[in-house]
Order: structure tokens, then C-alpha cells, then sequence
């Protein structure tokens, strides 16, 4: 038991170290001007990039869980779901400093214009409301109702799927790519299908 409890703790400790890499990496790109002309637009593309990336690596770790029983996928959905808050959030800053550069007096043509800027506040809350809600107090305050209020994870991804979707209009060749794999996770997740996978793993571990 020590052994798995240490081997745990280091693949935590290697998941927040892989979270961590592409912002070192990101703003050492814009510190060494190889960001472009435009290093704000680079972060806030990439950090949104990696904010969608994350929120689709979180849904996939309980089909993973049924299909390998391995725990490791579990002790991380937490962990995994904050990294996908910060990126959101860091994606808003990214917005309100670089492209917005804080003029909160234009932020309503922003909006007017820009109709996705909603969408993605609207998924960001989303979001904020699930980290709030993801330690053991507010299991323990919400009950039963805990459940339910973290299957808005769904509609969430479709809202940032929406937001991306407007935002690459011009290019639909990776935003079909996340809305195939993110169509994919959401199939895992009904009961018919769910149900098969272990019973997938075992023919696979007999097979």
C-alpha cells in the first residue's frame, strides 16, 4: 500500500509539472520575441487552446477508470479540472489585458460585436462553479444534488466547443477534430455504453 500511495503522489506530482510546462513554455516563446507581432493574441489562442485540451483529458478519465480500473485516473479528475479553471481564467486575463488592454469602456461594442465573448463567460462560470464545488465540504453540503450539478460539465464543453467554433470560423479542420473527440467522450458517458467497458476490458485482458 505505501508503494501504490507513493506511486500516486508522484504521478500527481508529474500531472501538475505537465500542466505547468506549455505556460513555461508559452511565455518564454513571447520573452525571447517568438511569439510573433502579436505575443498577447499568442497567449490568449494558446492558453484557450490548452483550456479546451484539459477540459477534454478531465472527461476522459472516468471511461479510462472503467476501462482500466486503474486509480490514477481518478486521483487526478480533481487536479485536472482546476488546471482546466485556470487556463479558462487565464485566458480572460489574456483578453482583458492584451486585447481589450483594460478599456472597460469598450467592452460593450466588445460584446456587441463579438457575441462569443458571452459564450465564453458563460462557460467560464460554469467551470468556476464546479471548482468551488469540487473539495469534499460541498459533496458533503450538496448530497445528493452534487451529482446533477457536475453533469453541467456537458453543456460546458458544448458552450466552449460554441465559443471556439466562433472564434475559427474561417478554419473548421481543428475545431471538427475537438468536436469529434469531445461528441466521443459524451458517448462513453451514457449508461448503455458506460456499462460495456468493463466488460470490454475484460475481453481484452483475456483476449
Amino acid at each position: 500500500m505505501p508503494s501504490l500511495l507513493r506511486l500516486l503522489l508522484a504521478w500527481r506530482i508529474g500531472v501538475f509539472a505537465a500542466a505547468c510546462v506549455p505556460l513555461i513554455w508559452w511565455s518564454w516563446q513571447v520573452a525571447s520575441q517568438q511569439a510573433g507581432p502579436e505575443p498577447g493574441r499568442f497567449l490568449l489562442l494558446n492558453i484557450g487552446h490548452g483550456a479546451l485540451w484539459l477540459l477534454l483529458l478531465t472527461l476522459s478519465l472516468t471511461p479510462l477508470t472503467k476501462l482500466t480500473r486503474w486509480k490514477g485516473f481518478a486521483v487526478i479528475r480533481r487536479q485536472l479540472g482546476l488546471w482546466t479553471l485556470a487556463y479558462a481564467f487565464l485566458h480572460l486575463v489574456c483578453y482583458l489585458l492584451f486585447i481589450l488592454g483594460l478599456n472597460w469602456a469598450q467592452l460593450g461594442s466588445e460584446i456587441a460585436n463579438r457575441p462569443y465573448i458571452i459564450v465564453g463567460m458563460l462557460a467560464l462560470v460554469g467551470l468556476t462553479l464546479l471548482g468551488a464545488t469540487s473539495n469534499r465540504f460541498a459533496m458533503r453540503r450538496l448530497g445528493k444534488r452534487w451529482k446533477p450539478l457536475h453533469k453541467l460539465v456537458y453543456p460546458i464543453l458544448a458552450l466552449v466547443l460554441l465559443h471556439f467554433f466562433w472564434v475559427v470560423r474561417a478554419d473548421m479542420r481543428e475545431w471538427s477534430l475537438y468536436a469529434l473527440i469531445g461528441a466521443l467522450l459524451m458517448l462513453l458517458r451514457l449508461p448503455a455504453i458506460a456499462r460495456q467497458l468493463p466488460k470490454l476490458r475484460q475481453r481484452l485482458s483475456h483476449g
